[in-house]
């Protein structure tokens, strides 16, 4: 059950009935999260999807962008975002057995998807600086500085919305995953 004050679509009035209209257009329905956050903060939501568009402009794929997704979400145990993003990275060409793969950060399809996934892993269950090995371990898997930074920007954007559904305990409506 929803902990944080949560509006309907249909309650909602302003620059929140306008990102909700927008949402609402582009995936179909206002998902729980998304209401959660527009309730509370519609100018983080607005921030937040002004994020999720630029890298989805960037220089990540689809399928790079949802192995994210579900790596870090399975690392901070978000059940809203693992039912959420696997969806998504069904849609964007994964297989049942390769999201669970992802989520246990490893992937025996792809090396560069392989160290993706490691390296975001290990990015969120770690504290301190980041060695120069794993960075240039990165690099040498075929990603660029700007993918190195796109790569931060898309674990920032998960962790967001992992911890609010972890606060919120979101109801999930999408089809659960174990």
């Amino acid at each position: 059950m929803s902990r944080l004050h949560t509006i309907t679509e249909s309650d909602a009035t302003g620059k929140t009935a306008q990102l909700f209209s927008a949402i609402k257009g582009s995936m179909g329905k206002v998902p729980n999260a998304y209401l959660t956050i527009g309730s509370n903060s519609p100018d983080v939501l607005g921030q937040m999807l002004q994020l999720n568009a630029a890298l989805h402009k960037g220089s990540l794929s689809a399928r790079e962008l949802e192995a994210i997704n579900l790596a870090v979400s399975e690392e901070s145990g978000c059940d809203y975002c693992l039912a959420a993003h696997t969806l998504m990275a069904k849609k964007a060409g994964y297989t049942d057995e390769q999201t669970l793969e992802l989520r246990e950060a490893r992937f025996s399809g792809d090396a560069r998807i392989d160290a993706l996934v490691q390296f975001v892993q290990y990015l969120v269950s770690t504290r301190g600086t980041v060695s120069a090995d794993r960075v240039a371990s990165f690099r040498e898997a075929g990603f660029s500085d700007q993918q190195v930074v796109e790569t931060i920007g898309a674990v920032s954007a998960i962790l967001f919305t992992n911890m609010v559904n972890r606060v919120n305990d979101t109801v999930v409506d999408f089809p659960k995953v174990s």
